[in-house]
């Protein structure tokens, strides 16, 4: 699970904007210098490692009319990772991470709708029988987060 200089250089790329054309991984395979094919097979085995844990775009869902919501549960510990598994089955359920708080699960729910927060809860809420703590976002803050790799 080590990662050379040309993965290293993949992780860092990969966290700025893809090139807006037909063929994005074309353009940064290019730029790094790198075959495409080289440069996916690469992103896979990382991902399979799990070196990343995701791939993909982040969408402001508020600006296209849904909305997001960070989410808390005090999951018994015995029965954390069925739960875990339930939570995780919601495809609006994102970047779900334990804590050791009381609070011991944290995760973060992005819907369609605003009313899709409230809908996502309660079914998970029903289905693990365990109360879902709701802390909406109250206010927006961009801090450009970046990991060099």
């Amino acid at each position: 699970m080590t990662l050379d200089a040309t993965d290293r250089a993949i992780l860092n790329r990969m966290q700025d904007d893809l090139p807006l054309t037909a063929h994005p991984f074309t353009s940064v395979a290019q730029e790094l210098g790198i075959a495409e094919d080289d440069l996916l097979n690469r992103l896979a085995r990382m991902k399979e490692q799990r070196i990343i844990t995701r791939f993909g775009p982040f969408f402001d869902a508020a600006a296209m009319g849904g909305a997001f919501c960070l989410c808390a549960m005090a999951v018994p510990d015995n029965d954390f990772e069925p739960v875990l598994t339930k939570v995780n089955a919601y495809p609006e359920v994102a970047h779900n991470y334990e804590r050791t708080h009381r609070l011991n699960m944290w995760f973060v729910l992005a819907t369609e709708t605003p009313e899709g927060i409230a809908a996502t809860a309660d079914a998970i809420e029903r289905e693990t029988g365990i109360k879902v703590l709701r802390f909406p976002k109250l206010q927006e803050f961009f801090i450009g987060f970046r990991v060099a790799a």
